[in-house]
């Protein structure tokens, strides 16, 4: 006989990660899975990419059945099964079979709730056309709706699945508006960062509109909310989730500040005997400690197992999360782990700011693709606080190191010090990772202060000069205003140039612009590095730029 009846309500990645490290664990164990939907395990991530036609096997999708789960893990998996009611006292699930509309009662000795959240859908009129894409009936009727060859489509929400989608339609020949109620594209960037994803979009030809609003739609239109009309023959809302919590609060489960089911460090509820994980529970910040949503996959599956190990009487610590995600589009990488500058200064914190502009690997081998890295760093202690990269290769894993980086405690310093590996086609001898580190250890030390991008303006109005130490070629090329023009190995020799006060020194990414400020300190001049150079310097007065504009 089965000495515990574990009830799994919800499948997909933290379910079925549950499920099946649950059998790992507990072999006399009985598990039942109860699935809303039709599948209850398919790579949820690769909907989009089979969308725009980059996997072209729906079958690929579909990671495991309820027979295959049944064959191999003695699991009884039952979809088309939804759980509509808890009964806490009795240990009971009520259970509604939506194919037969019959009704049951399930007994557990724990049960786990898993069931994701619902996409954000704007009320308004037309909004019933709207297609999202959170599960596989969605792919299919996107997919269908794809089969009337339109030639227009509206992309709701430019954050990572609206991105995804964008570059998607973009692969099957259809024009794309996408439009975004924020300033800027993904807004877990930092505005400098996020520019060069805004300048890919339109590059390829991508009707990107920041700022603005749509108010209704047509039968294939869309209205905006200055009165502008674009052409939509199809529409999809990625404006983001909402926690599903309908079951929980029902049963009088407590829930977070955010609206997400509220759970301890083991994951359980306020119910001993009920857990919950995925992206319906509230997360731990690891900067803060307060409660946040973060509806991430990989988050989803390590608490899928975690609570196995909890139920299996397994001693377990549920990390607090950074937040780390990933996202490709037209091209471009772009990741990012921890809080941004704009979090970090809304919350008052002491921050110091490092923007790099390195190669993927080290520029004499055929290929390098450059990249923007950004450290966010506590500026009494050293702790690494957040970064973000955009860029070709190798973006990925320099954002991955970070973050493992924060989860280790180590200091923006201690970055300097990886022993990272290197070959020419890989990386540099020294890392951008470890760059990063060097940066960071110049500006703990004193020894090359900097202002940003954004601090510029009120510098130069307050006295300072500013000195361009690229080639002239490169000033000619483009050039901040009021810059004068002094090249790094030229500073010695016209050292008398140089206007009295105090110095912005910058290069286009800002490795000349620290020599130079080391030259010019030593010959007794004041002078502080424009971090990030000509570089971020643009990104982030365009992207001020369409900010006051929007």
């Amino acid at each position: 006989m089965a000495t515990q009846r574990i009830l799994i309500v919800g499948g997909v990645a933290g379910g079925m990660s549950a499920a099946t490290r649950l059998r790992r664990l507990i072999e006399d164990a009985e598990i039942v899975v109860f699935e809303r939907g039709g599948h209850v395990s398919f790579a949820n991530c690769g909907l989009p990419y089979y969308l725009g036609g980059v996997i072209d096997d729906r079958a690929s999708l579909l990671l495991q059945t309820p027979e295959s789960l049944r064959s191999r893990f003695e699991l009884d998996v039952r979809v088309r099964h939804e759980v509509i009611a808890i009964d806490r006292a009795a240990r009971t699930v009520r259970v509604r079979d939506l194919e037969h509309g019959t009704e049951s009662d399930e007994h557990y000795d724990a049960l786990i709730l898993s069931p994701g959240a619902n996409p954000v859908r704007p009320e308004i009129p037309g909004a019933e056309r709207m297609l999202t894409l959170r599960d596989i009936d969605d792919v299919d009727a996107a997919m269908s709706a794809l089969s009337g060859a339109p030639r227009t489509a509206l992309v709701l929400g430019g954050g990572f699945i609206g991105l995804e989608m964008t570059e998607n339609l973009l692969h099957r020949g259809i024009a794309v508006t996408l439009v975004e109620r924020n300033p800027q594209v993904l807004t877990p960037l930092d505005p400098e960062m996020a520019e060069p994803v805004a300048a890919r979009l339109r590059a390829a030809g991508v009707d990107l509109r920041l700022g603005a609003e749509v108010v209704a739609l047509g039968a294939d239109t869309a209205i905006f909310a200055d009165g502008d009309t674009v052409a939509a023959d199809i529409v999809i809302a990625a404006i983001g989730v909402r926690p599903e919590t309908t079951l929980a609060v029902r049963a009088g489960l407590a829930l977070g500040p955010r609206g997400g089911i509220s759970v301890d460090d083991q994951l359980r509820t306020n119910d001993p005997a009920i857990y919950a994980i995925g992206d319906a529970v509230e997360k731990v910040d690891s900067l803060s400690g307060e409660q946040r949503l973060v509806p991430l996959a990989g988050l989803a599956n390590r608490h899928g197992r975690l609570v196995a190990d909890v139920i299996a009487g397994k001693p377990v610590v549920v990390r607090d999360a950074l937040g780390t995600a990933v996202v490709g589009v037209l091209d471009l990488t772009i990741a990012v782990t921890g809080w941004n500058e704009k979090q970090l200064r809304a919350a008052g914190r002491e921050i110091r700011v490092i923007h790099t502009h390195p190669a993927s690997h080290t520029g004499y081998y055929p290929g390098a693709q450059p990249m923007a890295l950004k450290l966010l760093v506590d500026a009494r202690t050293d702790e690494i606080l957040g970064a973000q990269g955009v860029g070709g290769d190798g973006v990925d894993k320099r954002i991955d190191v970070i973050a493992t980086a924060m989860a280790g405690r180590l200091t923006a310093s201690d970055l300097a010090d990886l022993e990272l590996a290197y070959a020419p086609q890989y990386s540099s001898a020294k890392d951008p990772v470890n760059m990063l580190g060097y940066v960071a250890l110049n500006a703990l030390e004193g020894l090359t202060p900097a202002i940003q991008w954004h601090e510029l303006a009120d510098e130069l109005e307050a006295g300072a000069t500013l000195i361009d130490v690229r080639s002239p070629g490169e000033y000619r090329g483009g050039a901040i205003p009021g810059s004068l023009n002094i090249p790094l190995d030229d500073i010695r020799e016209r050292i008398a140039e140089i206007p009295a006060g105090r110095l912005i020194v910058h290069c286009k990414v800002g490795q000349r612009g620290h020599t130079a400020v080391r030259l010019l300190s030593q010959l007794g001049r004041e002078a502080v590095n424009l971090d990030g150079g000509y570089l971020t310097w643009s990104a982030g007065t365009a992207a001020a730029t369409r900010l006051v504009a929007a």
